[in-house]
């Protein structure tokens, strides 16, 4: 039996003080190190990987090969890099050895620190056999930050009973093109969605004492033309009020303990070499106290990439001095090249002193430093050794479970709260009326019954994976090891389907792939063809499309798959507008469905589908989700996080548009997207009503807060979720505005014919921007406050007038609208 297991303790956030105890013993551990000592708590090592894996990342095979365990650990070690995301492992069988590891770490070093593990957590633990949640793009899509609070701390606990530290998640990049690869990746288009949603995933997973990343600080996804890794050309403006309020917001309100530097560079600086954004104003004005990690390889690219550092000692003196604390993923420039620097004279003690503060004083928060720590997780409780295994590793009786049904079950109502409906002309729902249920879900009318025969058509229709981001394990890491079970159950849309309307025939044809290419003069592909007779044949058409998630070039959405426009990859423009040609000869009903990780141009659809759903990657239990949005089972209650472009090339087209860059007379392109920012239908309807703004003469000070109230009613006939959505626009401003910008939303779930009542209070602090010199100001004048459906559906309108002087604000403004809703 394992015995003695022990759960370590509970984390507290960064910026919280230490126990007595605790801070004495970080500063008897600096005075006591060596300078080798303490540079081993500023990098990490990434036991499994390999200096030749160009075909995994490319620059990865820049890195010296990582050094043996045993070369390291008598002088410490800070970071344990992937021990479950780098190979598939058992989650037991890796828990023994991230164990034994720790166990090694802690005798071979003269003060028995054990080293920080951490491993990616974008839609999940990245782990082989966990639970797979929806992407980033589809928790934007839900609204719903305490649903994804819930979800990131099932998370953490998972993270937490193996022995795991810290997650590299959340991403709170902006959109600012959507030809970006990583676009899956983030939460969308607007800055106050993207930081609700992600210090709602950090609360959560730092609840379940796991430190969360935020990343990538700084603009990473402004670059230019939509390229990973590119340079970013933004003003000061743009970088304060879009980029930047996300990460305020989580280091504010979040409690994050870990901030990852960006690779791109800003205005010609390196985000890894930035003193300014890593100090200045991350520790210095927003007083944030735990530590920054280098995204993978970032510190070398200083002088590989960007070319701002001679050598590898250059870009360590660099990066540390400007704020980087630890290197990941692997010992490279903060080894043998830092400790020439510190040795040389070329960078003083009390910087590396700081950085060691920082790590340790973070241990000390995980307990890690604490008498009688034991290394061994709380997942191996009553899991018995069972000798030794034909390769000598140890061999557990018993395993571990990351893919529990409560998992499966937040991961269930993430993707159906996340699937959109974009357009319905009465096609949906398939199964005819549904009976009223709570929060939207209903069950088909008994007797009600789908379609005799539905065509199912497209690349997506029996692909398995076509549920998954690229940072999920199976294809993050199975990808690479096709003999390796995946682990999860992922039925496919044809299953999910087949399940959902149980009497009816469905037929499968995929027509083309993900993105085979269109030959042009060439005659259509072979599968056409047969897809053409089974539309002609079917009483519906659901089509099914979307992307292939991948790494580097291997699929059409994920890290470093850009776009070059936002036409449907390969042939499957060209087969949409090929079945909608058969669809209205014959008569069938067309269904366009979406599984994807970006917006796409969807062409002749807009006008001709029947309907139009959309799911951003929705994880493991997706394809159930958008059967049950087909069926009626499930009354959509999704919004668009990012626009849908009418036009594939014009880019980029956030909503967040100033009035010059909407469609004019001057300009033959139109960027008007075909569906805008927080669009999204329901099967039934919502009527808003009774607006009163209670604010005396609908004036307030630059100092003040507005209040509305007004009415939702569900004028429908089955229960739904009308998504509140709160809108300022600033007609005349001291500098350029964009015409409209989210500044609060609320999920408000109805019963048929129930009427709510909703007051909001809006600071004039929302009202604030970077004016002209650079501070952050609330000016008078008018405003106006719009109660919306979407960013293209204002609803209600209260036209408001700030008085008084031209009030500075900083980071301690408000950030919210408080709504409350009564009946």
């Amino acid at each position: 039996m394992i015995d003695n297991v022990s759960t370590e303790t509970t984390a507290v956030p960064g910026s919280a003080l230490l126990s007595e105890a605790r801070a004495r013993r970080v500063e008897e551990l600096i005075a006591a190190m060596t300078t080798e000592e303490k540079l081993a708590q500023l990098y990490g090592l990434w036991a499994g990987a390999s200096a030749d894996g160009a075909e995994v990342a490319p620059h990865q095979h820049d890195m010296d090969a990582p050094p043996a365990l045993a070369e390291l650990l008598p002088y410490g070690l800070g970071q344990l890099t992937r021990p479950f995301g780098t190979v598939p492992v058992d989650p037991a069988l890796g828990a023994l050895s991230l164990m034994r590891t720790q166990e090694r770490v802690v005798a071979a070093s003269r003060f028995g620190v054990p080293a920080m593990a951490h491993d990616e957590c974008l839609a999940g633990f990245a782990a082989w056999g966990a639970t797979t949640y929806p992407v980033p793009l589809s928790w934007g899509a839900s609204f719903d930050p305490e649903l994804v609070t819930e979800m990131a701390g099932a998370i953490g606990r998972d993270m937490r009973s193996v022995g795991l530290h810290q997650g590299l998640a959340p991403v709170l990049d902006v959109v600012r093109d959507a030809r970006w690869g990583r676009v899956e990746e983030t939460i969308g288009e607007d800055p106050y969605l993207v930081g609700t949603v992600a210090t709602a995933y950090v609360r959560g997973l730092e609840s379940a004492g796991i430190v969360a990343t935020l990343k990538h600080f700084a603009g990473y996804a402004a670059s230019r033309g939509g390229r990973n890794l590119a340079p970013v050309g933004i003003g000061p403006r743009e970088l304060a009020d879009v980029v930047l309020p996300p990460f305020e917001m989580a280091v504010r309100e979040g409690g994050v303990r870990s901030v990852m530097s960006a690779y791109n560079d800003l205005d010609g600086v390196p985000c890894a070499a930035d003193e300014r954004l890593l100090t200045g104003l991350l520790r210095d004005v927003w007083g944030f106290g735990g530590t920054v990690v280098a995204d993978y390889f970032g510190i070398a690219f200083l002088a590989t990439l960007h070319g701002v550092a001679g050598d590898r000692a250059e870009a360590a003196t660099a990066a540390l001095t400007a704020g980087v604390d630890v290197e990941l993923p692997t010992v490279n420039t903060f080894g043998r090249p830092l400790r020439d620097a510190v040795a040389g004279g070329r960078l003083p003690g009390e910087v590396v002193d700081r950085a060691v503060r920082r790590v340790l004083t973070q241990k000390a928060g995980l307990g890690l430093l604490d008498p009688g720590w034991s290394a061994r997780p709380a997942a191996l409780a009553g899991l018995e050794l069972d000798g030794i295994g034909p390769d000598g590793t140890e061999r557990l009786r018993g395993t571990v479970t990351l893919d529990s049904p409560a998992h499966r079950d937040i991961s269930r109502r993430l993707a159906e709260r996340s699937v959109i409906l974009l357009r319905n002309d009465g096609t949906l729902p398939l199964a005819g009326p549904t009976e009223a249920g709570s929060m939207g879900v209903g069950r088909p009318v008994a007797g009600a019954a789908g379609p005799a025969r539905i065509a199912l058509i497209g690349p997506q229709a029996e692909t398995r994976t076509a549920v998954l981001g690229c940072y999920s394990f199976p294809v993050h890491v199975g990808s690479r090891h096709p003999d390796t079970p995946v682990g999860i159950e992922l039925p496919t849309l044809y299953e999910a389907l087949a399940a959902e309307f149980p009497r009816s025939e469905i037929v499968t044809v995929a027509a083309t792939g993900i993105d085979d290419p269109v030959v042009p003069g060439a005659d259509l592909p072979d599968g056409f063809a047969e897809a053409v007779r089974a539309v002609r044949a079917a009483d519906v058409a659901v089509l099914a499309l979307g992307d292939r998630a991948g790494l580097f070039g291997r699929g059409t959405s994920g890290e470093g798959c850009d776009a070059e426009t936002l036409d449907l990859p390969g042939a499957q423009g060209l087969l949409l507008d090929t079945v909608l040609d058969a669809a209205r000869a014959a008569g069938t009903r067309v269904v366009v469905t979406l599984l994807a990780g970006r917006p796409y141009v969807l062409g002749r659809a807009v006008t001709e589908a029947g309907a139009i759903v959309q799911a951003f990657f929705p994880g493991q239990e997706g394809t159930p989700a958008v059967a049950g949005v087909l069926s009626g089972r499930i009354n959509p209650s999704g919004r668009l996080p990012v626009s849908v472009p009418r036009l594939a090339g014009a880019q980029p087209s956030t909503y967040l548009a100033a009035p010059l860059a909407r469609a004019s007379d001057v300009s033959s392109i139109d960027p008007t997207p075909a569906f805008g920012f927080g669009h999204g239908l329901t099967y039934t309807s919502f009527t808003w009503s009774e607006l009163e703004v209670t604010t005396e003469g609908a004036t307030l000070p630059t100092d003040g807060a507005a209040e509305l109230a007004f009415t939702v009613t569900n004028t429908g006939g089955r229960a739904g979720v009308e998504v509140v959505q709160l809108y300022l626009h600033d007609p005349v401003a001291s500098v350029v505005q964009p015409a409209q910008r989210l500044i609060g939303y609320v999920r408000l779930p109805l019963a048929a014919g129930e009427r709510a009542g909703v007051g909001v209070t809006v600071p004039a602090d929302l009202a604030s921007f970077t004016g002209r010199d650079g501070r952050r100001i609330v000016e008078p004048g008018a405003l106006e406050l719009r109660l919306a459906a979407s960013s293209t559906d204002v609803r209600l309108t209260a036209a408001l007038t700030l008085t008084g002087p031209v009030r500075y604000v900083d980071h301690t403004r408000a950030l919210h609208a408080t709504f409350t809703v009564g009946t």
